[in-house]
Formats: structure tokens, sequence, C-alpha cells
């Protein structure tokens, strides 16, 4: 199998060292966010307002552009 991959590496660098990247992206899906959590302090994004706050005032009508 070691010789295998050795040979692939050598004769194919680019497949084989695309493959080894692309294989260690589902793992950092699992690793990385406990990781920045505990030793870096990460506590989340605030979450996004899915509303536009009213102001507390009487609100006036737009005037003076009518057609």
């Amino acid at each position: 199998m070691a010789g295998a991959l050795r040979k692939f590496a050598i004769e194919r660098p680019v497949i084989f060292w695309s493959f080894v990247i692309g294989s260690i992206g589902p793992v950092m899906v699992w690793t990385v966010p406990p990781i920045r959590r505990k030793y870096f302090g990460f506590q989340g994004y605030p979450e996004l307002p899915v509303t536009y706050p009213i102001p507390n005032r009487a609100r006036n009508p737009p005037a003076g552009y009518e057609d």
C-alpha cells in the first residue's frame, strides 16, 4: 500500500496532493470548532437582526414630492 502511494505521489503529485488536502477538509469540520472554543475563547457570532427596529417617536409622513 505504501509503495503504491509513493509511486502515485512521484508520478502524479498534483492528483495525490489534491486527494490528501481534500480528505483533510471533512476532518477539520469536526475538529476545528471545539479547538477554537476551548483554546481561543471563541464564543460565536451574534445573531443577525430579522426586523428593523421602529423608533419610539411620532412618525411624520413625507410631504412635498407628490405627483
